[in-house]
């Protein structure tokens, strides 16, 4: 079975509503001397504020610490490839990518910088480097649209590294803090392809600077205690988790204030929130708090991007200036679906409803989606549609292991007379003649997302997201 934390339990918050009362207070006493009202008011921003910073934790804890776990990829500064792509079997993140084949790089920048040398890829073939830190800022790339698929060596220093650009380095990139991923996404074109995909992943290289200049190393970082990080744990000590995360997130002039009000509460680095010892009123609001908070995200996903056609877009995720102090945002984009990318690399229409605004469901009705004639998405890379359970985000487990389909398999699929490609979306087979176009539906409730990757800027383009040009077309009721 596989491990499942914060990610798999997107509204762990309304959860917490039925858990006992008794079982929720905060170890600094300062909070007795709140009300009621400022104790929920301060926990409701509290939980928006710390969400994408606990989930990321999670994930860091799960692929890069927890060696004996079933998500362990490596340990940090250690790059794993993962020669396949994601299936319904992998649960460590919600709305998994199953387009590229991933390769994973979680960094420990505390002791000094580290190199990643990527290789050359033949034009052809996208790939990108999205470098990601605790608090789920994209703050670099490298790849196809930002650098080129020439080899280069690039670095990756932690928030108090001080110095030049070393020679031989093309370009230096600084995370706000000192753990931070690479995700590396290398496309596949199919099944036959692999082999190629693996060649390119073994020239993906990660080593310190020292190394890399051929210099003594210095001192290793001290050794650090992680908090294991579990479903049940996260559940039922959210503040606890984040007091842990927010250790390995040195505080920016933006977060003065609502590091304060986390103080007020007893939540910050080197605290230990332990849930005893308040008023059943306090209580009640810390629970009531993390609620509202939880809908609160809701509502910002909700409202925070365009509908077109029934399709959500918008622009979550960027690095520190793009959120400029934005924490609803920041926490909409993570739980929408962490470690996305910027628009300007992948654009992510979603959506949970037909084109008449009718929730979709695949053990009700079968669907289709269209895309008329010379309409297809406009993309410099490529471009799919994926399938996930309506309820967990994850992929799902159908007859014919098919998690998406995109544009790399149009020479398999079959248009229709006019020159338009119907997507044929149901839980059963359409038939023989269409399992080409067939993009298989869990019997419950669907959540589909559409990836534009390197989406063309000029006119027709997605972007900016969700007000450019071309427009995707809305899913219908198939007749």
């Amino acid at each position: 079975m596989k491990t499942k934390t914060i990610l798999t339990s997107l509204s762990f918050a309304l959860a917490l509503t039925t858990a006992r009362a008794a079982d929720l207070t905060p170890a600094d006493s300062s909070a007795v001397a709140l009300t009621k009202e400022e104790t929920k008011a301060i926990a409701e921003e509290a939980f928006i504020y710390g969400l994408p910073i606990v989930m990321n934790y999670a994930v860091m804890h799960e692929y890069a610490v927890d060696k004996g776990g079933p998500q362990f990829k490596a340990p940090f500064n250690q790059i794993k490839n993962e020669a396949r792509v994601f299936t319904y079997e992998d649960t460590a993140i919600i709305t998994p990518n199953s387009d590229t084949p991933y390769s994973f790089l979680w960094l420990d920048l505390r002791a000094e910088p580290i190199v990643l040398s990527v290789p050359a890829v033949e034009k052809e073939r996208y790939y990108a480097v999205m470098l990601c830190d605790g608090n789920t800022y994209n703050y670099g790339y490298i790849g196809s649209r930002a650098t080129g698929n020439e080899a280069g060596d690039y670095m990756v220093a932690g928030p108090d590294w001080k110095g030049e650009k070393p020679a031989g380095i093309k370009k230096v990139f600084t995370s706000t803090t000192p753990f931070s991923v690479a995700g590396y996404r290398t496309q596949l074109f199919n099944a036959e392809d692999m082999p190629n995909v693996v060649k390119v992943q073994a020239g993906y290289k990660a080593q310190p600077l020292s190394a890399f200049l051929k210099q003594p190393a210095p001192s290793a970082a001290p050794k650090i205690d992680f908090l294991p990080a579990t479903t049940a744990g996260i559940q039922a000590n959210y503040f606890q988790y984040l007091d842990a995360a927010l250790q390995l997130v040195p505080p920016a002039p933006e977060e003065k204030d609502i590091r304060a009000k986390l103080a007020k509460i007893g939540i910050g680095p080197g605290k230990t929130f332990d849930f005893k010892n308040l008023s059943a009123d306090q209580k009640d609001a810390f629970l009531l708090g993390m609620k509202s908070g939880d809908e609160q995200v809701d509502k910002f996903l909700a409202s925070g991007v365009k509908n077109v056609n029934g399709w959500n877009i918008g622009s979550f995720f960027g690095d520190r200036v793009f959120f400029d102090g934005n924490w609803l945002k920041r926490a909409a984009a993570a739980k929408g679906g962490l470690y996305g990318n910027d628009a300007v690399e992948a654009t992510y229409p979603f959506t949970r409803v037909d084109a008449t605004g009718e929730k979709l469901d695949g053990s009700k009705h079968n669907y289709t989606l269209t895309f008329p004639a010379g309409q297809l998405p406009p993309v410099n890379a490529f471009w799919s549609v994926t399938m996930y359970d309506g309820k967990s985000q994850f992929l799902i487990k159908n007859p014919i292991n098919r998690y998406l389909i995109n544009s790399p398999m149009l020479p398999n699929m079959k248009k229709n007379a006019d020159g338009s490609l119907t997507l044929y979306i149901q839980k059963d087979s359409p038939g023989a003649d269409k399992e080409a176009n067939w993009l298989p539906a869990p019997n419950d409730t669907i959540y589909l997302v559409m990836r534009l990757y390197w989406p063309k800027t000029k006119a027709p383009s997605i972007l900016p997201a969700g007000e450019g040009t071309w427009k995707p077309p809305g899913i219908v009721k198939a007749k």
